[in-house]
């Protein structure tokens, strides 16, 4: 007979050991490998997970997400995405990155991927086809290229007796530079406008870049659509304004740090697309099955107080096209 004292011992210890073997039968949580080119960014990661919210997934209880901020430093890209690959993450996300996609692509067949890029997808070898990308991949364009005539006219309303044009891309990020080359003289043929190149990788070329340009006499700079640009926006804004240079960016975050304009797609809107579709994958749907996804969203933004430091006077039809204009 077992005495009253030693039976509640055993109640206890049973119950004890409940809990651990219930953790014990949860399924680990999936892991998503986020790599994103640029700096951490409190309004894009609360696009992502406001995406994976849509497709029910909260991180921290039903999914883990690994950030991995490069900060434009793409040589670290292969030894990452070879060790996510390795780990075998459940997904993949690569927002705002064709580097990061290509590597990522290029690292596993298997593991499913959502990208953003700035090109057509099937020229960069992504997928098959947007409506039926076929392999491991799917994900949003976001027109990058696309809109760079956009952005360059819409520098040259804001500085109309601007002529010579310099356009800054780095050598580092191949595909955005030599994407950028490719169409900005056409667009700049088009407004009347010269170009001349100039070239920046690091913090010191940046410096050179913006003395070049002033011994070259340009009248406003265009900014190329790049990672490690817009991880260095307030080294950029803030020679821009000390050489008294108008300058056009891709990101409105460079706005928002003292840049006088900005056009491109709504990229806290872009990374909730991303967001989406990892989670939609995370819950059984195949890449090869996703259509990839057509950015619909671009933002236009003008700081006031730069364009008043500079002597610009923006017109009215230009404030009221603006998504907004920074005060």
């Amino acid at each position: 007979m077992i005495k009253r004292r030693e039976f509640i011992t055993l109640i206890g210890s049973a119950a004890a050991a409940w809990p651990l073997a219930a953790r014990a039968q949860q399924p680990a949580m999936p892991v998503v490998g986020f790599v994103s080119a640029g700096l951490p960014d409190a309004p894009l990661i609360a696009g992502f997970r406001k995406g994976l919210n849509e497709a029910g997934y909260v991180e921290s209880q039903n999914v883990t997400v690994e950030y991995h901020w490069l900060e434009g430093q793409f040589d670290r890209l292969s030894a990452l995405m070879a060790d996510l690959a390795r780990r075998r993450v459940a997904v993949i996300a690569t927002p705002a990155g064709i580097l990061a996609s290509q590597a990522a692509k290029a690292a596993t067949t298997t593991i499913p991927i959502v990208f953003s890029v700035g090109e057509d997808p099937v020229k960069l070898g992504l997928v098959d086809s947007l409506a039926r990308p076929g392999g491991n991949a799917t994900g949003i364009n976001i027109f990058t290229v696309e809109v760079t005539a956009k952005r360059l006219g819409l520098l040259h309303d804001l500085v109309p007796k601007s002529v010579r044009i310099a356009v800054l891309v780095n050598p580092a990020n191949a595909p955005i530079a030599e994407t950028t080359l490719r169409d900005i003289p056409e667009a700049a043929r088009a407004f009347g406008l010269q170009i001349h190149i100039v070239n920046a990788s690091t913090n010191r070329e940046i410096e050179a870049a913006f003395a070049a340009l002033v011994r070259e006499q340009a009248d406003a700079l265009f900014v190329a659509g790049d990672a490690f640009f817009n991880s260095r926006r307030v080294q950029l804004a803030t020679l821009a304004a000390h050489y008294r240079i108008p300058a056009a960016y891709a990101l409105r975050e460079a706005v928002e740090a003292g840049g006088l304009m900005s056009y491109g797609a709504d990229r806290a809107d872009m990374y909730r697309q991303v967001g989406v579709y990892t989670g939609q994958i995370l819950k059984g749907a195949k890449p090869a099955d996703l259509p990839v996804l057509q950015s619909s969203k671009f933002e236009f933004v003008i700081n006031a107080q730069t364009a008043r430091l500079l002597g610009i006077e923006v017109p009215n039809a230009l404030q009221l096209l603006a998504d907004e204009v920074i005060e």
